[in-house]
């Protein structure tokens, strides 16, 4: 018996340029496209070719004028400021049109590029807003990157104009914007014409005359200024991620397809109309921020929450349940690691009993595999699906999931259920051969990849192809490995580069840390492979206890190591593991793998630039040496 899923997957895979062609009449087209998929020039696949657009018409104006300009557009919620703001669609659309009449009294036209590096404020979505109206080319810097990453960024971008704020907020820290900026733009070899600084009353930044302008004093002056129509085809932002060689890839997002594929998803993915309340609960900086926080659910018409604080300490475990009852969120979408955080602080759940959050209906979590404890202990808490969906900078939106707006499938913990539609995802081996359901190999998606996917790099074709499009002939590369079962539920189990080899056997860590993390008193795990004379890798493990743990820590060591031995058999070789006080850990939130196993091998490494916190590599340098690995292996 097929249901909605099967039926819209299927014509999906069949027709994919019908598919697309229905989705995209519900936008609005200055010009309608003469093509829907261009692919005259593989692998370098094109949507909506001919078609003319603008973003910003379509996420802002096209409600207002259609009567639903007093909608509630977006929240500003900032427990770290104490500041609840609220933008209706008329609102929002009056301070956009303004602030794309400061860019372009700056000389900022259709193509150039706008440099955004602004915390979790409601200017930061305006101003990516503004750019989109301009047709200008947007790349948001997560707000206090280091001053040498946001040079590289300068120099690959060229913008004419940054936008900034004076300060970020970190919990109970300040961060000066400012400083950064301008160490940034002393060491850039590319120099912007003019900066926008937005000041914040925490922190009062000194002006540069003649580089630095005011956010408040040129939008006191400023003419409101028309969308300005763009290629399908166009750029509407470049989003960096960290490149193998140290040079940052800057990812590209085109117009036409990104507004079609993202408002589908809205319905079809998170089962979100336009009267609902929504929150994604990231940064603008990462590309949750971009297509969650803010182009995604301004397409659809229903409410954002741009939300600047942690999930605890901003002051407790129990901020995000106080967000979805006093804004009635439906629907939030967050990364396993925020879960975690506020498990560890409140294993009980005790602190959600103080909110009614009846109106919550679904809990999205994405950025990194979902273990299964995590799910259930949300599941048993929230009485609401939690459904793990797994995308990438690179896509933009979800390669599988969930889609609860067509069919909700059984959920199986460890899988983001089945492939979305417009997906064709695929198993392979090194040679490019698929691989029987359940066998492990390089995960991998049919090409052409659907629209609202990056069309290519930021002026580097040819390093796309070889990043993306060559080790896979006719396959986009996911650098994920994994399997798909006979029901077709994808299990994504590691980077394809956390596959470790212990003694001839492949063997996933992903598999190792559902284990562990099963544990009562594990609140979050990591397995890393390190070098091993005789085995070539062998695994070893770091817990971070629960909160209020009181029982010897061998005693919890010896537990999971046994765990392992009876769920994944003695082959898996594990026989080490460690408690640390935490885990080092990007900003948004994925644990840096990578670098733990630098440091257990004892090989050179360079501190991420996307780092929480380095004081905790030398955390974890420590409790390595505790056990014969870094600096104390012989």
């Amino acid at each position: 018996m097929t249901n909605q899923y099967d039926e819209v997957y299927q014509e999906s895979m069949d027709d994919p340029e019908g598919f697309w062609g229905k989705v995209a009449e519900d936008i609005h087209w200055y010009k309608k496209w003469d093509k829907v998929l261009d692919d005259s020039n593989k692998p370098m696949y094109r949507w909506f070719v001919g078609g003319e657009l603008n973003t910003c018409y379509n996420a802002l104006d096209y409600h207002v004028e259609r009567g639903r300009g007093d909608k509630v557009a977006l929240i500003y919620d900032s427990p770290v400021t104490d500041t609840i703001k609220k933008y209706t669609y008329a609102e929002l659309t009056d301070e956009v049109a303004k602030f794309a009449g400061v860019l372009a009294g700056q000389g900022v036209q259709k193509g150039d590029r706008v440099i955004i590096y602004m915390p979790m404020i409601p200017e930061a979505a305006i101003a990516m807003l503004a750019c989109a109206r301009l047709g200008a080319i947007h790349s948001v810097v997560f707000g206090g990157f280091a001053a040498k990453e946001l040079a590289t960024r300068i120099d690959d971008a060229k913008p004419k104009v940054i936008v900034t704020a004076s300060c970020g907020i970190e919990v109970t820290r300040i961060i000066k914007y400012k400083p950064l900026l301008d160490k940034a733009i002393d060491l850039s070899s590319s120099k912007p014409e003019k900066c926008i600084i937005f000041q914040r009353p925490q922190e009062e930044a000194s002006l540069i005359e003649g580089r630095d302008v005011d956010w408040a004093a040129m939008m006191a002056d400023a003419k409101p200024h028309d969308c300005v129509p763009v290629a399908a085809t166009d750029p509407l932002y470049i989003l960096y991620t960290s490149g193998t060689t140290g040079q940052p890839k800057g990812v590209v997002r085109d117009n036409g397809g990104h507004a079609v594929a993202l408002k589908w998803t809205m319905k079809a993915i998170y089962d979100i109309d336009e009267d609902d309340t929504w929150w994604a609960a990231s940064d603008v900086g990462w590309v949750v921020g971009h297509s969650y926080i803010v182009y995604a659910p301004l397409f659809k018409g229903c409410t954002t929450i741009l939300f600047e604080g942690k999930p605890v300490g901003t002051p407790d475990a129990g901020v995000f349940w106080r967000v979805i009852s006093q804004h009635q969120v439906k629907c939030m979408f967050t990364a396993p690691t925020a879960y975690r955080a506020i498990k560890r602080e409140d294993s009980k759940g005790k602190m959600i009993k103080d909110y009614d959050i009846s109106c919550f209906k679904i809990l999205f979590l994405a950025g990194e595999r979902s273990d299964p404890d995590t799910i259930q202990w949300s599941e048993n808490n929230l009485n609401v699906p939690v459904i793990d969906h797994w995308w990438q900078t690179e896509t933009g939106w979800a390669i599988a999931a969930n889609c609860m707006g067509l069919h909700h499938f059984p959920v199986k913990y460890g899988s983001p259920t089945k492939a979305v539609p417009g997906w064709d995802v695929q198993v392979v081996d090194p040679n490019n051969n698929q691989v029987a359901p359940g066998e492990i190999g390089a995960l991998v998606v049919k090409l052409p990849l659907p629209p609202g996917t990056l069309p290519t790099l930021w002026q580097a074709d040819q390093r796309f192809k070889e990043a993306y499009l060559e080790e896979f002939p006719g396959y986009y590369k996911t650098a994920d490995a994994g399997y798909i079962d006979a029901e077709g539920y994808i299990y994504v189990m590691a980077r394809t580069d956390d596959i470790i080899n212990v003694a001839g056997h492949r063997l996933s860590t992903g598999a190792m840390e559902e284990v562990l993390s099963d544990h009562p008193d594990v609140a979050e795990c990591a397995v890393l492979g390190v070098e091993d004379n005789l085995k070539g890798q062998v695994p070893i493990g770091f817990l971070v206890l629960n909160a209020g743990v009181d029982r010897p820590q061998e005693e919890i060591i010896k537990e999971v190591i046994q765990d392992v031995r009876d769920r994944i058999g003695p082959v898996a070789a594990f026989k080490t593991a460690t408690v640390v006080k935490r885990l080092p850990k990007t900003r948004s939130g994925k644990i840096l793998r990578g670098t733990i196993q630098k440091i257990a091998d004892n090989t050179p490494y360079n501190v991420p630039a996307t780092i929480d916190d380095p004081v905790i590599l030398d955390e974890m340098e420590q409790a390595l040496n505790s056990i014969g690995y870094g600096k104390a292996r012989k």
